[in-house]
């Protein structure tokens, strides 16, 4: 990946942290961003990086995020859109969404968008690639347009508006693709298929640290399904450096093989509006009930 600019949200710890340290040990030239500006320096000082900070709770922080990352590189080769997190109880964040649906959806999709037509410009030169990172949770959400900030339904400790979430990530990344074919696209389940020993950065500790059902992960039988950051970047590692990608485009990645998903992922119409009413949502602060129609 030599010469190649790699953006990583999230990459202050965990599988975005292990991410970084990967890619640039092959050669990227990385931009890690995430939220605490002593993590992220403290990972960027690793690999001989410049960090950038957002936090996604605030969408004026990811406007300047892209802002600074067109100003600083003219080409971005892959963006990994990793950041994100469950809550066990509901917040609201100051531009008035939910905090799960605004730092694991409204968020990375703005970024994302924002960036585009530079990812599709310099798709026609080479291969521009962007990899969000899923959840096999998403088979267990429910995609309501109506109540996309949560505020008609039990949030039910943020399992369910967690795993909404993830398959909003899935669905976007089939939006994607259909409206920019020129751009590569992957989602994945960051699960590798192997256990590596249990160390500090595991699957939860940044990434569900505010859920009161996150330490039932260090009990049996939940104990298994938790895997070390190394292990989970294995698949990212894989989507983000691989010279070719076995699978359609836009496809779900569980770890290393085509994932199942949520039938609500395979309604493309659904994924269309999703699309639409996350851009009215970015651009115009408006909340989800007024846009029901």
């Amino acid at each position: 990946m030599t010469g190649e600019t790699v953006v990583i949200t999230g990459a202050s710890s965990g599988f975005g942290a292990a991410l970084a340290r990967r890619l640039a040990a092959q050669g990227a030239d990385v931009i890690p961003v995430g939220r605490s500006p002593v993590r992220t320096a403290r990972v960027a000082d690793e690999i001989g990086a410049e960090p950038l900070v957002a936090d996604y709770a605030d969408l004026a922080q990811v406007r300047r995020l892209a802002r600074d990352l067109l100003a600083r590189r003219d080409r971005i080769d892959v963006l990994v859109n990793n950041a994100g997190g469950l809550l066990s109880r509901r917040w609201e964040t100051a531009d008035g969404h939910e905090l799960t649906f605004q730092t694991n959806h409204l968020a990375p999709f703005l970024l994302t968008t924002l960036l585009l037509p530079h990812l599709e410009e310099g798709a026609r030169r080479a291969p521009v690639r962007v990899v969000t990172t899923a959840s096999l949770g998403n088979r267990f959400g429910r995609l309501r347009l109506d109540d996309l900030n949560w505020r008609q339904r039990r949030y039910g400790g943020g399992w369910i508006a967690y795993s909404t979430t993830k398959l909003m990530n899935i669905m976007f990344t089939y939006e994607l693709v259909r409206r920019y074919p020129h751009i590569q696209a992957f989602s994945v389940h960051p699960d590798p298929g192997v256990r590596g020993p249990r160390g500090p950065e595991s699957t939860y500790p940044r990434f569900a640290s505010e859920s009161r059902l996150a330490p039932l992960f260090d009990r049996p039988p939940l104990r298994h399904f938790r895997i070390t950051a190394e292990d989970g970047a294995e698949p990212l590692v894989w989507l983000a450096s691989a010279n070719e990608i076995p699978a359609p485009n836009g496809t779900y990645f569980h770890g290393f093989t085509p994932g199942k998903v949520n039938p609500q992922a395979k309604d493309p119409q659904l994924a269309e509006r999703l699309w639409d009413i996350s851009a009215r949502l970015v651009a115009s602060g408006a909340f989800d009930t007024d846009l029901r129609s």
